[in-house]
């Protein structure tokens, strides 16, 4: 014991501040080495932009990233994307580099099967799924969307047109006196309380500590995100759970016991009818995201879905992808309008064109799936806000699965296990021989095309001859739920986002219930976001003035 004692001690005397300082230094150095050892390596045929890349020029890339990392896309862009070629570009340090595909070649990159080039890993490596969301991933969540979203949302219209107006109200409030309001608290008063009405139903959707704590956990995962990208990986294992992961542990707690009691209920329901009970021959469940999930694990099989806590958990990344990106979105699309050119009038058009559309509903003052459909000039102007004000410089990742790699079918490179590749949203959205003068907030830039192409039709069948399909297809395919290769804001193929249909009928809703009954004064030029690393940080401390409009109380 006394020589044990003894080594302590010296053990002790020998840990000065100085080398404690030295020895972490040199941790750290070390551990960045071990990374940059085990990413994959590219091959030398494939074009660089950055520092270079051998240790020294990747320990520049890696300092450089948070404030370099756009103009280095778009300087690849313009050197070779544009040209039909692939390049690589510097990542965050818990990161590979990345392999940029050119828009040309994004049909190769999009149609490979998730066994060769996954999503789902993609998604769990830029999240650090295994740590913010606890080890559960978006795949079933994601599945009972693309199953149920679509064949419920005639249905769930008039509750989240409630929702919108009643939201709205609070949060403007029904003065018709001028006041001064922060824009993005007051996007994030409206957005997760309705998109919660889908999420989990009329009840809970107002309960402001739920909608709380769910906006902390959606803002903890991208500060998370961020500080874990700038992390080595051998360092997240000890740095993630206990500094990173448990606020999000908190978060998520507070809401679970929040939505507990309705969770029980709600399968407490499906156990009840399914069992035959009386009381609950004709009971129907309300049509949201909990009552999907449940029918779809029943359906399925998948008896350990089916308890509270995994539901709640499901929810989270839902909760996530729908508050954050919707926020950013509505933020921007208020932005892009109050500071557009004031002789487009752009709030006067929409106004009339969804004034117009709603008198003529089947219900006089309520939506249907059809007249939001038919909103062309307001569709119009929210697709070009979302092609205009980027927020991350891509959206569509995939990473490399198969333990052979893959090879480019163009250009021959080769990209081996590990590897991440992307698409340019933002080279592509603000490439001019894609969009002309594409620097410019253009709210009608789509809806103009479809208007030329149906007054041809329209001409065409005066003269008694053939509409051409082709084109007809081609004005269809300009509503801001349709993706491309050239708008990827929803990213696009098979792993589109499957709740871009939801998204776009509550921007609608929002847009035309705000215009119909507030005013805003324009601003009178577009406040600069920043960028950091490869997100679009929003100008969020900006304030609008707004009214009530007179008669609209």
């Amino acid at each position: 014991m006394v020589m044990i004692a003894s080594l302590c001690s010296q053990l002790i005397e020998l840990l000065t501040p100085s080398r404690l300082i030295v020895f972490a230094v040199l941790f750290t150095f070390a551990s960045f080495l071990v990374d940059f050892t085990r990413k994959p390596r590219y091959s030398e045929s494939l074009p660089r932009v950055g520092c270079g890349v051998d240790f020294v020029g990747t320990l520049k890339n890696w300092v450089l990233f948070v404030t370099r990392y756009d103009s280095w896309f778009s300087e690849g862009y313009e050197k070779y994307s544009k040209h039909g070629r692939a390049f690589v570009v510097p990542a965050a340090p818990a990161h590979p580099q990345e392999i940029v595909v050119p828009r040309s070649q994004a049909a190769w990159m999009l149609e490979l099967p998730d066994r060769v080039l996954s999503t789902k890993e993609a998604h769990r490596d830029s999240l650090h799924n295994d740590y913010q969301f606890f080890g559960v991933d978006d795949q079933f969540p994601i599945q009972t969307i693309h199953k149920q979203l679509a064949r419920n949302i005639i249905d769930i219209i008039p509750g989240v047109q409630e929702e919108v107006e009643a939201a709205i109200d609070d949060v403007f409030g029904k003065d018709t006196d001028w006041k001064t309001v922060n824009l993005w608290e007051a996007w994030l008063g409206i957005v997760p309380r309705v998109t919660n009405r889908i999420i989990v139903g009329a009840r809970l959707c107002r309960n402001k500590d739920f909608l709380a704590a769910q906006v902390a956990f959606a803002d903890d995962v991208v500060r998370n995100s961020i500080l874990l990208d700038l992390v080595p990986r051998v360092f997240k294992p000890i740095v993630a759970p206990p500094l990173v992961a448990l606020s999000n542990y908190r978060r998520w707690r507070k809401s679970y016991l929040l939505a507990k009691p309705l969770l029980e209920e709600r399968l407490a329901g499906f156990e009840r009818k399914a069992s035959g009970d009386p009381a609950y021959l004709d009971w129907q469940p309300p049509e949201d995201m909990v009552t999907w999930l449940i029918r779809q694990a029943r359906a399925e099989g998948l008896n350990h879905e089916l308890n509270p806590e995994m539901l709640s958990k499901r929810i989270l990344p839902v909760e996530f992808a729908a508050i954050h990106t919707t926020v950013v979105t509505g933020f921007n699309l208020t932005i892009d309008l109050l500071s557009a050119d004031p002789s487009l009038n752009v709030l006067g058009v929409i106004r009339e064109e969804t004034a117009g559309v709603l008198s003529e509903e089947e219900s006089p003052g309520s939506w249907s799936k059809q007249g939001l459909m038919s909103l062309h000039r307001t569709d119009s102007a929210i697709k070009e806000s979302m092609r205009l004000s980027t927020f991350a410089r891509g959206l569509t990742h995939r990473k490399v699965v198969a333990p052979e790699g893959v090879t480019n079918a163009t250009e021959g490179w080769h990209a081996p296990y590990g590897a991440s590749l992307t698409l340019d949203m933002a080279g592509i959205h603000h490439d001019p021989d894609i969009y002309p003068d594409p620097n410019r907030y253009d709210p009608w830039r789509f809806s103009r095309q479809r208007e030329e192409i149906e007054a041809r039709a329209r001409e065409a069948a005066e003269r008694g001859e053939k509409i051409d399909p082709d084109e007809m297809m081609r004005a269809m395919r300009l509503g801001m739920v349709t993706t491309s290769a050239e708008y990827l804001p929803f990213s696009h193929g098979r792993h589109a986002c499957p709740g871009r249909f939801f998204v776009a009928h509550e921007l609608k809703m929002i847009l035309a219930y705000l215009v119909h009954n507030y005013e805003f004064k324009p601003l009178p030029e577009r406040p600069k976001p920043v960028w950091f690393g490869h997100n679009q940080i929003p100008p969020v401390k900006t304030t609008i003035e707004i009214r009530r409009r007179k008669g609209t109380a």
